[in-house]
């Protein structure tokens, strides 16, 4: 904050105006102010430059320099992001696909969903679960034969609730005779890989131990009643169903 400009100047001994420059009462006369202000300003430079270089008031020895300790830190590691990871991975897959079968692969990985379907079993899962919707993006970028990577800026996958599409599911099995399997669904979500492909998740109400006969049925009921139907999300490739505790249980093409 400002202080009151007036607050510069103080009272020299014999009562008269000057200026406070470090300590130094510089008296304002007409023929001397002038001269004394800068001779003091010139005193106050000089004696920041001998601090700066750490000169000793006693002797004028130069300080010697101080010695930085070495850090005992380690190295830190740029490690890439989650869906960078992800994306790497996918179109290392990709443009292996490519340099095997060629121009014609892109068709099957790209436009009948190749890639995404391989996105469910890639490998490492720690890598591709990370950003599954990035590791389609690379593994459409690598079959398509681009040279280079061209990594997303942010992540990829984008999951979405719909709880409209559960209560039309079983809306539909109550009257289609597959209310039993229907019951055990307890939430769908959409998860978009991308602008034009996604997978539904449907989690169920079956826990890892049960038997997969009732998840199955489920399954087979909810392939039924989608049939084919994507809508305006772009494609649907794969029915996901998962335990209550977020487990894959089975999986099914759309």
């Amino acid at each position: 904050m400002r202080g009151n400009p007036r607050s510069a100047l103080s009272l020299s001994p014999d009562g008269t105006a000057g200026k406070n420059l470090g300590g130094l009462i510089v008296r304002e006369t007409d023929r001397t102010g002038r001269r004394a202000r800068l001779g003091a300003l010139a005193m106050l430079g000089a004696l920041g430059v001998l601090a700066a270089l750490g000169v000793s008031c006693g002797t004028g020895a130069r300080q010697a320099p101080a010695v930085a300790t070495p850090s005992t830190a380690p190295p830190s590691i740029d490690r890439p992001s989650g869906h960078v990871a992800a994306y790497d991975a996918g179109w290392r897959v990709g443009r292996g696909l490519y340099d095997e079968g060629g121009k014609g692969t892109a068709v099957r990985e790209v436009v009948w969903g190749g890639c995404v379907r391989r996105s469910l079993t890639a490998r490492p899962r720690a890598v591709v679960d990370r950003d599954r919707g990035a590791w389609v993006l690379g593994c459409r970028q690598g079959v398509g034969g681009r040279p280079h990577r061209r990594p997303p800026a942010r992540p990829v996958t984008r999951r979405e609730p719909d709880p409209e599409l559960l209560t039309a599911f079983r809306s539909w099995a109550a009257r289609g005779g597959a209310r039993e399997p229907a019951a055990m669904a307890a939430r769908v979500v959409l998860v978009h890989l991308g602008d034009d492909a996604y997978d539904v998740e449907l989690t169920s109400s079956y826990g890892t131990g049960d038997a997969r006969a009732g998840a199955a049925d489920l399954a087979d009921a909810f392939v039924r009643w989608w049939d084919g139907d994507d809508g305006d999300a772009g494609v649907a490739w794969n029915l996901l169903v998962l335990t209550r505790d977020g487990e894959r249980l089975l999986v099914r093409d759309l």
